[in-house]
């Protein structure tokens, strides 16, 4: 079995090694359950029939090996781990969550040594650091290095680390950035094309929603499969904050699809506004209950992530034009803090 094989019973190879296994004839390999995602080592002879321990009643499985902790940190383990570190609600995660022990496992290295990664990222986060939030200051260059590749090329660096995660888990790209494959064109140079710039938007979706915990800023809805990364300016007037998380708001996608076509917006102090457009007509003997939620949030502050607040001056610039006349004079109160 290779690297991204899954077993009958749902194991899955995350990674082979040449370390020798608890026979002299066998080597260790590491395997994740597919079910519960459990993480663990076992012989490569045995990878094919194993169940897992924790949620099949298999046998026990080995210690997950880190032979790689003594080595230094390569350019594709940064980028693998940047992957990860964009997808985690800053300050929320523990130290054994699922995903930094898988990673962990991927790379052959221990789990508090992905952690501190991790801590390392949110140090030099330019994010992060300006509301005084602070990690690790260890391997700050090459940390740095990547952030700074980062902010020259965004979208190079999203795709590039989601590819090398894609490659070390065996898998399709489409697969790891959930990439809908069902209206992809033939293999060729134009699918190629799109699967990047989905693999792109998947990135900035997941940046998005793991800074707001997984909940809709509005209606605080947790449900990742119903939350949608609305850009407050849109792209297609403004590529230069494409990728940047502050130029977003996640939201459930009733509410993004009323904002995004300016019947929603964001006053001073992060208050929610409606356009009178939504407004039941008393005209009408029919009662709305849909529309009489949707703008039951008026005058209601947003529920702001912990990180990647929205950009005031963004929010301004989406607001200014969507103001009706009456308003403009009261809606000039100051921001709250950017």
């Amino acid at each position: 079995m290779n690297p991204g094989d899954t077993n009958s019973y749902g194991q899955r190879i995350l990674r082979t090694t040449a370390l020798p296994g608890p026979d002299p004839s066998t080597t260790l390999c590491v395997l994740e359950c597919d079910h519960c995602g459990y993480v663990y080592a076992s012989a490569n002879t045995d990878a094919s029939h194993r169940k897992c321990r924790q949620c099949q009643h298999g046998a026990p499985g080995l210690p997950v090996p880190a032979e790689r902790d003594a080595e230094p940190w390569t350019r594709e383990d940064h980028l693998i781990a940047f992957t990860l570190y964009n997808q985690l609600p800053f300050g929320a995660t523990p130290i054994r969550d699922p995903k930094v022990v898988e990673l962990a496992a991927l790379l052959g290295r221990s789990v508090t040594a992905v952690f501190s990664k991790l801590a390392n990222f949110a140090h030099l986060d330019p994010a992060v650091s300006v509301r005084g939030i602070h990690g690790s200051a260890l391997d700050a260059k090459i940390d740095e290095h990547i952030w700074k590749e980062f902010a020259d090329q965004p979208e190079a660096i999203a795709y590039e680390s989601t590819r090398l995660l894609a490659q070390h888990l065996g898998q399709p790209i489409e697969h790891v950035a959930d990439i809908t494959t069902t209206d992809l064109p033939p293999p060729g140079p134009e699918r190629d094309a799109i699967v990047r710039l989905r693999a792109i938007q998947s990135f900035f979706r997941r940046r998005v929603l793991s800074a707001y915990e997984f909940r809709c800023c509005v209606t605080g809805l947790r449900q990742p499969d119903l939350l949608v990364a609305s850009h407050i300016i849109p792209t297609d007037t403004d590529l230069t904050h494409r990728l940047n998380p502050r130029n977003a708001l996640c939201l459930n996608p009733l509410h993004a699809r009323i904002f995004d076509h300016g019947l929603m917006w964001i006053e001073s102090h992060f208050t929610i506004r409606f356009s009178p457009k939504l407004r039941p007509d008393p005209k009408r003997k029919i009662y709305d209950s849909t529309l009489a939620w949707i703008t039951s949030f008026e005058g209601q502050p947003l529920q702001l992530p912990r990180t990647f607040s929205p950009d005031p001056l963004l929010l301004r610039r989406h607001a200014e034009p969507l103001r009706p006349k009456t308003l403009i004079k009261k809606s000039f109160a100051p921001w709250g803090p950017i």
